[in-house]
């Protein structure tokens, strides 16, 4: 196991930048998730962490060791990659013992490696097929087990439960979880998911645009986004904003309501601000409500366990997650009234300016 350092990295393709001058820490044994929309640096960055892409500024460290100029092959990783990347003429086990039969590990160390992975991974009834005989799910254990038996210093995932169905990316989801418990490696693992990064990671990186706009724990980021793009994209369904001005009462909006705020900014009135507040901190209220937002209720989406509310109301569209059944029509007029105390506000930069 070991530490990671990301200092000032940068990457270009020709004249355009992808990676911006990026700074991490990853401590030993952490499991941490970059995350960010399609083109952001993530992968790019994970490649470039394993040696597969050239580093354009700043320097990557491995334990004690600035990797930058050092192979793949010697920088002590192991990846596991979005499409299993299995040779379909060798068994299971002649997959995860391959990379140790070019070390040259002795054939009865290669048994037991490959022995103790297949266990820890549920694939020792499978040792003896060949990747076509399996399922998905399988094929990606496989992938995780060759990593394993390499005990490296450091586990790359690049996107690994993105080929898999939603019902097996919650399955496998758990089991790379556990895996990391149990094994303590330090795990640098990308997703576009947040749902991902948020059930698996100690810390997340989310990246847009080639920089970091902020590194914390699930929970820091969900309740402390440092900008709009943070609080956007952290929570399923997203954020809603509405923007509005600044008065004594809270935040106006153009029709005149006033949407609360537990504790007003030291901000002039008039100054433009906007409003965060997520869909399952706003309640369902009778048109009219003091406080409220007046909206009509566009589409109605009923999950069992909490309801999905969309409404348009001024300004664009709004979502409510309802713990309730509601008994609503499209096109009924209703407010949505937000917990004050759930507010985030952010200014013209879309900085985060307070939370209520």
């Amino acid at each position: 196991m070991a530490n990671v350092a990301i200092r000032d990295v940068r990457k270009s393709f020709g004249p355009v930048s992808i990676i911006k001058g990026v700074d991490i820490d990853i401590h030993d044994g952490e499991f941490v998730i970059l995350v960010g929309p399609s083109g952001c640096g993530k992968s790019t960055l994970l490649r470039m962490i394993a040696g597969l892409e050239d580093i354009h500024g700043g320097n990557i460290s491995i334990g004690s060791r600035v990797v930058n100029d050092v192979p793949p092959k010697d920088r002590d990783i192991a990846m596991v990659f979005q499409n299993y990347a299995l040779y379909p003429h060798m068994t299971v086990a002649e997959n995860m013992a391959f990379s140790l039969k070019l070390k040259g590990v002795p054939g009865p160390e290669q048994k037991k490696r490959v022995g103790d992975a297949a266990a820890s991974l549920g694939l020792t009834p499978l040792l003896e097929r060949y990747p076509r005989q399996l399922s998905g799910g399988q094929r990606q254990r496989v992938a995780m087990g060759r990593a394993i038996v390499r005990d490296p210093q450091v586990f790359l995932f690049d996107e690994p439960l993105s080929n898999l169905d939603a019902k097996l990316r919650v399955a496998m989801r758990a089991e790379i979880k556990e895996l990391h418990q149990r094994l303590k490696t330090t795990t640098i693992y990308v997703t576009h998911d947040q749902i991902e990064a948020m059930t698996m990671a100690d810390k997340i990186v989310v990246m847009h645009d080639g920089i970091v706009e902020q590194i914390g724990a699930p929970l820091e980021l969900y309740d402390r986004p440092a900008n709009r793009f943070v609080a956007g994209f952290i929570g399923s369904p997203a954020m809603n904003f509405i923007d509005g001005q600044l008065v004594d009462g809270g935040l106006a909006l153009p029709s005149g309501a006033v949407l609360p705020l537990e504790a007003r900014p030291n901000l002039p009135n008039g100054t433009k601000l906007t409003y965060g507040i997520r869909p399952e901190h706003l309640q369902l209220a009778p048109a009219g409500t003091s406080g409220g937002i007046p909206a009509t209720v566009s589409v109605l989406e009923p999950t069992g366990s909490d309801t999905t509310l969309l409404v348009k109301a001024e300004g664009g569209s709004l979502t409510a997650v309802l713990r309730d059944r509601v008994a609503l029509k499209p096109g009924e007029a209703v407010a949505l009234k937000p917990a004050a105390c759930q507010a985030h506000l952010f200014d013209d930069q879309g900085k985060r300016i307070a939370s209520a």
